[in-house]
């Protein structure tokens, strides 16, 4: 009878050893996790907000969708113009100003930064596109172009993609946003980047 005691009390103590473990081991897996995706969806946000800031300086706007803004800038070139002479001059100086535009292909920079645009929509870990949209609107009087790319968190962050793991990190929310720009201003920030 002893034996059978002592038995199931180390039964009971490995049952115990193993859930104290294990309660150490998920909310360090689930921050390693947390960490690793979305830093590698962030750097691909950093990767859209650059090809989108290079289709701005070729069309005057951002692309409206990921087919426009990787034609664009696989088939279109950046206008390089070179100014000799002072702009603001006056009378006979004025003359004096030459201005020289060159044309250089935009792949070429895309090629030279180590972008890839074919895979630029979709996030990583995940099946999922990003979310993008582009419009124009008035913005304290004038004119401008506004940006917004981003994807709920619950998307690439697979098994941890619940709300129980707010218990390891209070500003853990999978149904919110990573994003950059905001299609009622004209900012290109990222959310990340205001923490």
């Amino acid at each position: 009878m002893k034996i059978v005691i002592n038995l199931i009390l180390l039964l009971i103590t490995v049952a115990l050893g193993y859930m104290l473990v294990n309660s150490i081991r998920e909310p360090i897996a689930f921050q390693e996790a947390k960490d690793k995706r979305e830093q590698a969806v962030i750097n691909r946000l950093m990767d859209i907000r650059k090809a989108q800031e290079m289709f701005r300086d070729i069309k005057g706007g951002f692309a409206p969708n990921f087919d426009t803004l990787q034609y664009v800038l696989e088939n279109d070139s950046f206008a390089i113009i070179k100014i000799e002479g002072d702009e603001d001059a006056t009378g006979a100086d004025a003359q004096a100003i030459r201005r020289d535009t060159t044309y250089k292909s935009a792949l070429d920079s895309i090629r030279a930064m180590g972008l890839r645009l074919d895979s630029l929509r979709h996030v990583p870990y995940s099946n999922k596109m990003f979310d993008i949209a582009a419009d124009t609107l008035t913005y304290q009087q004038t004119l401008v172009s506004v940006v917004e790319v981003g994807t709920k968190r619950s998307y690439f962050m697979g098994k941890y993609a619940d709300d129980k793991y707010a218990r390891y990190d209070n500003s853990y929310n999978p149904n919110t946003t990573i994003k950059f720009g905001d299609m009622n201003s004209p900012k290109l920030a990222g959310n990340w980047e205001s923490k």
